[in-house]
């Protein structure tokens, strides 16, 4: 303990700050202590003993120590151990301080080099032209948290339905803390109570993050602690499925806004900033919320029994329809593979209205006969959404795992007509039943804990590739060339009021 100042000062006397900065930016201590440039400063420091009589005062002299620049930990080369005092003056802890302001000094000098670049040379790259003007990439990607991809392709699509967004952008902040924790970071621990959070609050802000032009990626970590606050399915780091984790979403979205946060509701703001009409709304589980007046739609659900005749019809609220992928397509995987016909979303659209005989695992309760009876199913939308979100069933549980169905579905980018699918459609307008693509979720892989999700939307006329950080602008053509897995359709109706807002 007595020999370490005298190592201190040594370490300090030859290690010179331009051979300081060196090993701050190549090296590490492990790398340091094998073969690197300290260590090579211990071995010079041993040369001139070696033909002299070594003295008690030389002898101490030979502890020379180095500092990891990562965690700053302090190593004796002669003792080949790790030192955990400080000496008396706290010299090490004054040598910690002058690396972490030598670390920042780099930093900052770095970030100045790379924001001149980028406003010297990267408008090149990120500057289009778009009808003979210029326009600026100004979408931001989602940092990956680790397997959470399905998160930012859902949330990446979400963003870019353009009513629903603006919603939640215009509604005013939630002061989640006061006293004195106000204004200072939140850590957040598991141990804290649910009234600490707010999806709706964390949703706001990251959909206000997406579109104000930052070239560096926004990380949704505050989000991800609320998910997994409130939705302990989604803890933890494994993949998992991007249909499931956006309805669990809107859920949840729909369930706050109906009771509000710290007791003040937010439902009454749905009819002063969303101009949609009490006709327009769907509700589900209670009162309406901008989730339902956006995604809500009602279907028919008519039942009829094969020995009676009884026929009974019930009214089921949807926010989303999940659509088979009929059997005689499921080995048709590209578009340009010609054997068979292509499948088209049209197709799935078809086997999920089409009227079905049910099985013998799926007797119906006929009132009438008093028993379990035969009978036919058919699906009628009885009131078509905003946004029309259609899931394709890619995964299928076998006897021992869930695989993929990995067919193509052709798909239109827009003029999807929904018309022929309506119970009464001779009371819709003509363009009511009219739908335009807004976003595609597409998972690449082979299973649904394994793979990757991305998406792709248009905003403002053009289609963007949304792969986590990495945005990138495409084209229509490589847009329906993708296997979707969710699609996202916007009613001209809607998109054309909700551009006039």
């Amino acid at each position: 303990q007595g020999l370490f100042p005298v190592c201190l000062l040594l370490f300090l006397i030859f290690v010179c700050v331009s051979e300081l900065m060196q090993w701050i930016l190549q090296t590490k201590l492990f790398f340091v202590y094998v073969n690197g440039h300290a260590k090579k400063h211990y071995e010079d420091a041993q040369i001139p003993l070696t033909n002299h009589k070594k003295t008690e005062k030389q002898e101490k002299v030979q502890h020379t120590v180095c500092m990891d620049c990562s965690s700053y930990s302090t190593y004796c080369y002669r003792c080949d151990d790790f030192v955990v005092n400080d000496t008396k003056l706290g010299l090490v802890q004054k040598v910690r301080e002058h690396l972490q302001n030598l670390e920042n000094s780099a930093f900052t000098a770095d970030r100045h080099r790379k924001r001149k670049l980028l406003e010297n040379s990267s408008l090149n790259s990120k500057l289009l032209k778009v009808n003979g003007s210029t326009n600026a990439l100004c979408a931001t990607g989602l940092r990956n948290l680790g397997n959470t991809c399905f998160m930012n392709a859902i949330l990446q699509s979400l963003s870019n339905i353009q009513q629903f967004c603006c919603y939640f952008k215009e509604l005013p902040a939630v002061e989640l803390r006061n006293g004195k924790t106000a204004g200072r970071r939140t850590y957040h621990t598991r141990s804290q109570g649910d009234n600490n959070v707010s999806l709706v609050e964390e949703f706001r802000k990251t959909l206000c993050a997406l579109w104000q032009g930052s070239q560096t990626a926004f990380s949704p970590e505050s989000l991800f602690y609320v998910v997994w606050k409130i939705m302990p399915n989604f803890r933890g780091y494994q993949q998992q499925d991007a249909h499931e984790f956006m309805r669990y979403l809107l859920d949840h979205l729909h369930l706050e806004l109906q009771g509000g946060f710290n007791g003040v509701s937010r439902s009454v703001i749905l009819q002063e900033n969303s101009g949609l009409s009490a006709s327009n709304k769907c509700c589900i589980n209670g009162a309406s919320t901008i989730v339902t007046a956006i995604f809500g739609g009602i279907l028919q659900n008519e039942v009829n029994c094969l020995i009676c005749g009884t026929e009974s019809r019930k009214f089921d609220p949807f926010l989303d329809l999940s659509l088979d992928i009929p059997s005689q397509f499921r080995n048709k995987r590209t578009k340009n593979q010609e054997n068979g016909p292509m499948c088209t979303l049209r197709d799935c659209l078809r086997s999920f209205t089409d009227l079905e005989e049910l099985d013998e695992t799926e007797l119906y309760m006929c009132h009438k006969c008093k028993k379990k009876q035969k009978s036919t199913k058919k699906f009628w939308i009885q009131k078509l959404p905003k946004v029309l979100c259609l899931h394709l069933k890619r995964f299928h549980w076998t006897e021992y795992l869930r695989n993929k169905v990995d067919t193509y579905v052709e798909f239109p980018l827009r003029d999807l007509d929904m018309k022929c699918y309506l119970l009464e459609p001779e009371n819709s307008g003509p363009e009511s039943c009219r739908y335009d693509l807004a976003a595609v979720v597409v998972h690449h892989g082979s299973g649904v804990g394994s793979g990757h999700y991305t998406a792709y939307a248009t905003h403002e006329g053009r289609w963007f590739h949304f792969n986590d950080s990495t945005v990138t602008l495409t084209d229509e053509e490589t847009v329906v060339k993708a296997k979707a897995y969710i699609l996202f359709y916007v009613d001209r109706q809607a998109k054309s009021g909700s551009d006039k807002l």
